[in-house]
């Protein structure tokens, strides 16, 4: 009977796989129709320059009201300008160090007195070290965890409460494809990008447990992107805002969930393992207990890889049969492939 099951559970699990692929197919052709942003209030953490200025400018074409959170006034006032000129009605900035706990409540009581209730949030503000775990000062690390990952628990908890309150908003998180795989010299940017990930499925999963499906959650997961924050990172596939911004915000007005579009399928694949996860009643344990399907997970797994890696430059992909990088790959690390990775077993 037990094998039985099992054999069950793993027909189950192939099933509903092909199912996700599929249905993250159909949404990549036949995308949902795209939502009007016109009046809605969006705020945008780390918007003085980058992606987050680009951003900006562009749901300022789409007619929506615009704050706007960085650390860098001189900044925000030029995005302010520029959000003007591309026919934005209603612009604040505030200065914010998002690294600050206090502060961040603070400006957010500010905003919903001034501006009103955010509509949508996208949390974009970030900061990246590449250096090698062990040249990493434990004060920058801690800087990256609280600005990356920390900012965004507290941005989400200052907003959140006005969207359950009417069923409606959306949230934004962008992450990055060293969220997904990580990468070399990147390990506390990699960490807290990967959380990023882990929180907002996490809350997603909690909102739509409560019944509110009206809220919805994006998270952005790019390569790099050729801003202050990728100096130091060498990668001849460096994208330019201009270009990431195009799929973040028609993923956002589309109601997707990733970006990729592929990286869904990973998403999707991963709740299948939430009915096996058993939370005991004693507040002090928690039971897991996973599937025995772990040869068709891995399968699944490789596929995935294999479907965004070319998506993902420079991270640690093994692309031929000798287990070598590839040559964008290599330059990325500015490294010999063996440094890089181990001998696979």
């Amino acid at each position: 009977m037990c094998k039985l099951n099992s054999i069950l559970e793993t027909l189950e699990f192939l099933i509903l796989v092909g199912y996700y692929y599929f249905e993250a197919f159909i949404l990549f052709i036949c995308p949902p129709c795209k939502k009007n942003v016109a009046g809605e209030i969006v705020l945008i953490t780390g918007a003085a320059n980058g992606i987050g200025r680009q951003i900006a400018l562009n749901f300022a074409r789409l007619g929506a009201t615009l704050v706007f959170w960085d650390i860098d006034e001189d900044g925000n006032k030029e995005t302010i300008k520029l959000a003007k000129e591309n026919g934005a009605k209603g612009v604040y900035a505030y200065r914010c160090d998002c690294s600050n706990r206090e502060e961040v409540y603070r400006v957010a009581d500010q905003v919903r007195k001034e501006v009103g209730d955010v509509n949508i949030l996208v949390n974009d503000a970030g900061i990246a070290n590449v250096k090698t775990f062990l040249d990493l000062p434990d004060a920058d690390m801690e800087k990256t965890i609280r600005v990356n990952i920390m900012a965004q628990f507290w941005t989400c908890k200052a907003f959140l409460p006005a969207m359950i309150a009417c069923n409606r908003g959306h949230l934004v998180s962008i992450s990055s494809g060293t969220g997904l795989i990580g990468a070399n010299k990147l390990t506390d940017y990699s960490a807290s990008k990967f959380a990023i990930i882990g929180f907002l499925e996490s809350l997603a999963f909690e909102l739509q447990a409560a019944g509110k499906k009206g809220i919805k959650t994006t998270i952005v997961c790019p390569s790099f992107i050729n801003t202050e924050l990728s100096t130091g990172i060498r990668d001849t596939w460096l994208l330019s805002p201009q270009r990431q911004l195009t799929g973040i915000i028609a993923t956002v007005i589309r109601y997707h969930t990733t970006l990729p579009v592929h990286a869904y399928f990973i998403l999707k694949v991963k709740t299948l393992q939430r009915k096996h996860v058993k939370i005991n009643k004693e507040p002090t344990r928690v039971l897991i207990s996973l599937p025995k399907i772990s040869i068709p997970a891995i399968l699944t797994w490789a596929l995935a890889a294999a479907v965004l890696q070319h998506h993902i430059q420079g991270f640690p992909l093994w692309t031929q049969v000798d287990h070598c990088l590839s040559s964008e790959q290599a330059q990325f690390y500015g490294a010999s492939v063996c440094s890089v990775l181990p001998t696979p077993p």
